[in-house]
């Protein structure tokens, strides 16, 4: 069984860019404000997940290890 993450969007950073959404359609969606929803806020670790929070302008999003709370993105200095 693969990793487990927890995603969050930090809205009060999000600039509505719509890049997570369009990187990761099933893992990201824009409210009416444009601003940023991860679709579940645990899911299994995926690639295109990554590639959203990697891409995000702002780096509003972030991924976590469920259970043990360790960053994946971004990474610890």
């Amino acid at each position: 069984m693969g990793d487990r993450w927890h995603v969050e969007v930090d809205r009060s950073v999000c600039v509505g860019s719509g890049m997570c959404a369009s990187t990761a359609p099933g893992g990201f969606t824009l409210d009416s404000a444009r601003q940023s929803h991860p679709a579940r806020s645990e899911t299994d670790a995926a690639e295109e997940i990554l590639a959203a929070a990697e891409g995000c302008p702002v780096e509003a999003i972030t991924l976590t290890l469920l259970g043990s709370g360790e960053a994946v993105f971004p990474p610890e200095e």
